[in-house]
């Protein structure tokens, strides 16, 4: 963490919208030992039983899943432009298959909890895992979101506390 200083949620300045929409973020899960990462472009931050929090939505059949499953925290790490293509692999391909870590070039870093990370983000969220709930079809209201869904491959939706903010 030496290239970082520790911020809280409010001193964040960046817009949420972009960060997570268009900047997009990696998801982090597991150990120093054992972890994976996703990209992900749908997901929020705001504030949620008095504590502030992200809303993260996962897959189950990404790979990334039983990793965020076993553990109690992970981080949302964002990155400049440059490395945009870094994170289209960590969006496209499975850590089941490649080494994400090699393909890329990004070098793991790990909280003081043994959380990973990535030294090249700019900004990082430390997340600890307070809910999670299964999206369905009978919880949809509007009609066109099921076309975001073929079969039933519908999202986890974590919500997790922001327990710290890493910031370069």
């Amino acid at each position: 963490m030496s290239n970082f200083k520790t911020i809280t949620p409010n001193d964040i300045t960046d817009n949420a919208f972009k960060l997570i929409g268009k900047d997009w973020a990696l998801v982090t899960a597991g150990s120093k030992d054992s972890f994976n990462t996703m990209t992900v472009s749908w997901g929020s931050v705001g504030i949620m039983w008095n504590k502030p929090v992200a809303f993260t939505f996962i897959r189950p059949q990404r790979y990334t899943f039983g990793f965020l499953e076993k553990n109690g925290m992970f981080t949302m790490s964002f990155f400049d432009e440059e490395f945009r293509k870094a994170l289209q692999i960590c969006g496209t391909k499975s850590g089941r298959d490649i080494d994400k870590v090699k393909e890329t070039g990004l070098t793991p870093a790990f909280t003081g909890d043994g959380v990973p990370y990535f030294e090249e983000a700019r900004l990082v969220l430390v997340c600890k895992k307070l809910y999670a709930q299964d999206l369905n079809e009978e919880s949809i209201i509007e009609e066109a979101v099921k076309s975001n869904y073929s079969g039933d491959d519908y999202h986890r939706m974590y919500i997790s506390e922001i327990v710290s903010v890493l910031k370069k």
